[in-house]
This record gives C-alpha cells, sequence and structure tokens, in this order.
C-alpha cells in the first residue's frame, strides 16, 4: 500500500499587535493617548522561548504610523522606521507583517513617526528564554514622562525660544555629583529641556501605584525599561536589595544593587525576593529632582501607605556610576578594529540646535561600513547636556569611558555625559542603513540623527 503524503504543517498565525486610541487620566486630568495592545488585551508583547518573531501590526488609531523594535536585530527592512527608505508609513486601517528571530530579553517597542512615542505610543517587548532565569514571577515597569501640551508645539517653542525657557536646570546640590571617578563635576551642565505634567510607571502615577503581590521569599525578576522620551531616572529599590543581572537585553557578571542610574531607553532586570511580610515601593526619581514615579511590591494582604509624589530630597544626575562597574556575561571576542570612528555631538539648549560632527539630520555625513569588520565609535560630547545614544539593528559593547579602557557591558543604548567621551565596539553583522541618534525624542527631532551605511 502506497505511503500517503505527508500533509505540510500550517505556519502559526502572526501574532496581532493593535495600535490604537485610547484615554488616560492623570491627576484626575483625562488625556487622549495612544496604545499598543498585545493579544491579550495588556500593553506590549510577550513571547515565549524559541518564539519566532511573527507579528502583524494593525493600525487602528487614526493616523498612519510604525513601530520600531528597540534593541532587536532584524533585517533592516523590519527595523520599523522610515528614515532609511525600506518602508513608509503603516496607514490607518492598515497593516504590516514582521518576521524575524528575535533577540531574548528586556526590550521595547514604540513610534518611530514623529513625536507620537511622546503620546505613550510606546510599550514592553519581552522575549523569554530558558537562561533568563524566567521561573522567577515577571514584573515589567515601563517608566515614561507625561505632558498635556501638544508634543509639536513643545518642540516648535524650544527651537524658537531656545531650551532655556523650559528647562529645568541642575538642582541645588547636583553639580559634581556624576561619580564613577570618570565624569568629573559638571557645573552649569543642562538637564531637562521640558517640566512634564506627571512621571508614569505603567501609565500611573505615584499617587496612585500598580501594586504588585507576591510571597515573601519568592523569587522575582523585575524589569525595568525607561521609556520616556527626554527624561533619565534614579532607581531606588528603598529597603530591597537586588541582583542586577542583565541591562539592555543583554546579561552582564551580577551585580548588588539598591539604587542606580537609568538613561532613557535603556533597560535593567534584578532578581530579588521580598524579604518580609509588608509593602515595598520600586522608586524612579527624575535625576537632578525631586519629582518620581514607581510601583509598589507587596506581600498578599498587606495595608499599602500612601507615597509622596516628590522625594524628601533632590537626587543628583545620572552618571557613570553603574557604567563604570558593569561587565558584560559575553562580551565581544578580542579582535582589532578594522575601523575606527570618532563622531562629536554637537549644539546647546539656548540654540537648540542638536547635530552630530555640526550636522542636523538633512545634513548627515553618513559613517560607512563593511560587512565582517569590527568597527569602533568614540562619541565625543561637546554640549553641556547628556545623550543617551543609540544604534540600531546592532549590539554593542562600551570599550572606554572618557578615554579610560574598560570590557563594559553589551549595550544598545548609552548615556554620553557633558564633556566627556564613550567608546563603542561592535561587530558589522547586519547589512543595511541603520539609524543612529540621540533617544531623547526631542533632540532626535532637532537634528541629533545619523545613519551607519554598509559598503
Amino acid at each position: 500500500m502506497a505511503a500517503l503524503p505527508l500533509a505540510a504543517s500550517a505556519a502559526p498565525a502572526p501574532v496581532p499587535l493593535t495600535v490604537t486610541k485610547r484615554s488616560l487620566k492623570v491627576h484626575g486630568r483625562a488625556a487622549s493617548v495612544y496604545g499598543l495592545t498585545g493579544p491579550d488585551g495588556r500593553a506590549g508583547l510577550t513571547l515565549g522561548p524559541a518564539s519566532p518573531f511573527s507579528v502583524m501590526v494593525k493600525n487602528q488609531c487614526g493616523v498612519p504610523t510604525i513601530i520600531h523594535w528597540h534593541g532587536q536585530t532584524p533585517s533592516a527592512a523590519q527595523d520599523g522606521v522610515v528614515e532609511t527608505g525600506y518602508a513608509g508609513p503603516i496607514a490607518d486601517g492598515a497593516s504590516r507583517s514582521y518576521d524575524f528571530t528575535p533577540r531574548p530579553g528586556t526590550y521595547w517597542m514604540h513610534s518611530h513617526l514623529g513625536l507620537q512615542e511622546q503620546a505613550l505610543m510606546a510599550a514592553p517587548l519581552i522575549i523569554h528564554s530558558s537562561e533568563n532565569g524566567d521561573s522567577a514571577q515577571d514584573i515589567v515597569v515601563l517608566l515614561h514622562d507625561f505632558i498635556f501640551d501638544d508634543p509639536e508645539e513643545i518642540l516648535s517653542n524650544l527651537q524658537r525660544r531656545g531650551g532655556g525657557s523650559m528647562q529645568g536646570m541642575m538642582g541645588q546640590g547636583a553639580a559634581g555629583m556624576m561619580g564613577g571617578g570618570m565624569g568629573g563635576t559638571m557645573p552649569g551642565m543642562d538637564l531637562n529641556d521640558i517640566d512634564f505634567d506627571a512621571y508614569l510607571a505603567n501609565d500611573r502615577t505615584l499617587s496612585d501605584p500598580e501594586i504588585v503581590r507576591a510571597k515573601a521569599g519568592d523569587p522575582l525578576r523585575l524589569r525595568l525599561i525607561n521609556g520616556a522620551t527626554a527624561t533619565a531616572f534614579w532607581i531606588d529599590l528603598g529597603g530591597l536589595e537586588g541582583q542586577l543581572v542583565a541591562v539592555d537585553g543583554d546579561p552582564v557578571q551580577p551585580l548588588t544593587v539598591r539604587k542606580f542610574p537609568l538613561a532613557g531607553a535603556q533597560r535593567a532586570d534584578i532578581l530579588l525576593r521580598l524579604p518580609a511580610s509588608g509593602a515595598f515601593p520600586i522608586f524612579a526619581q527624575r535625576e537632578g529632582g525631586r519629582a518620581r514615579t514607581g510601583i509598589v511590591l507587596a506581600t498578599p494582604g498587606s495595608e499599602i501607605p500612601k507615597f509622596a509624589e516628590a522625594a524628601d530630597t533632590l537626587c543628583p544626575p545620572c552618571g557613570w556610576q553603574l557604567e563604570a562597574r558593569l561587565a558584560a556575561a559575553r562580551p565581544l571576542a578580542p579582535r582589532p578594529p578594522q575601523r575606527q570612528y570618532q563622531t562629536r555631538l554637537t549644539g546647546s539648549m539656548m540654540g537648540y540646535d542638536w547635530g552630530i560632527d555640526g550636522r542636523q539630520w538633512a545634513d548627515r555625513q553618513p559613517l560607512t561600513v563593511s560587512g565582517g569588520e569590527r568597527v569602533t565609535i568614540n562619541i565625543v560630547n561637546d554640549t553641556m547636556m547628556s545623550h543617551p545614544m543609540h544604534l540600531h539593528g546592532h549590539r554593542f559593547q562600551v570599550v572606554a569611558l572618557n578615554g579610560t579602557p574598560i570590557a563594559g557591558a553589551m549595550r544598545d543604548t548609552v548615556l554620553v555625559l557633558p564633556r566627556a567621551s564613550v567608546r563603542i565596539a561592535f561587530d558589522a553583522d547586519n547589512p543595511g542603513r541603520w539609524l543612529f541618534h540621540c533617544h531623547n525624542l526631542y533632540h532626535m527631532a532637532a537634528g541629533m540623527m545619523t545613519e551607519l551605511i554598509y559598503s
């Protein structure tokens, strides 16, 4: 008897991700914001171990958009940007599919069109793996800065009047506290272009925080994502102590932490346990100020006290207090660079003329590499403001701070302090055109962006 042919197995249907418009109450006032909703009705996506990244983005938000998979390394055509010319925006009512092999870890997604990210078009992207310690209870926290004003009007005012009219300057006593032994004092450095109306953790302020229940002694994995558009935070675990085990999705040699800086677009994974019954706040305090947000970890049945949205004391600017101590668990293989660049971050708050090497995006000078090269970029910050610099489509290692060599973390976003430099190294293993920009949304929109191009 002839064998029957095997039926072809149908490919699994793509996971739907819906871009929506929604209403959010902040301090009792309603605001119209965006949302990125997965098939379970929650913000963002969570994929299991070995799951393909097969996603169908359905745009139902009323305007064109496009979603960038921050920290992932797809092909250039699936990066979710319009600037490099591979794809245009997703029209309202249209859908677009994405299909690539994801990187495990803590990532996020956000609009890369205009200033939509300011209106909360951002959400977590969690990719589990067998080595992520995923037996622990996952607690995902997306931080954001929020303002009722129209983002386009904010940018226009910044450019017309200069950033000095809207910025919050360094708080009293904060100068000279960059730390890490590599930043030096920064008198007069600029902080916080915009005074936001609120700071959010999973869409909620500290006046009505998310309460996460967990039993004392149970393992927890805290996945912190700084999705703010223009704010760096100090993370304060309060009475808890945790083990930092990953940054930007990549594992690091574990470090014991209680309080540490988290720059814009960066992520941090913390393993911890509640030591006893009670409520334990996890704070995120804006650098150089008192405003803060956060969530509360609490054992079942414990009462939740009220926590003020303003801390008792100012916190210092975010610096390299943590960066200088980090070491990659899986660093780049030792290898001399075949291509070396030095780029300079330029501009000022008063002119609001942010750029790279004195050029804005429209007049950019791309960085050119060839496939297979080890590449280093020495990023020199000539400005008086810190800039979280993000490279699309690649993982890089931080290999020097202010010229001092380190075997630092693997990252996709690194903070470059004022009048200082960071050297990064990566392998040119993902051909295409890739954006390289400041992840302060308003600095990027003002022109601090260029591209990496494979020849």
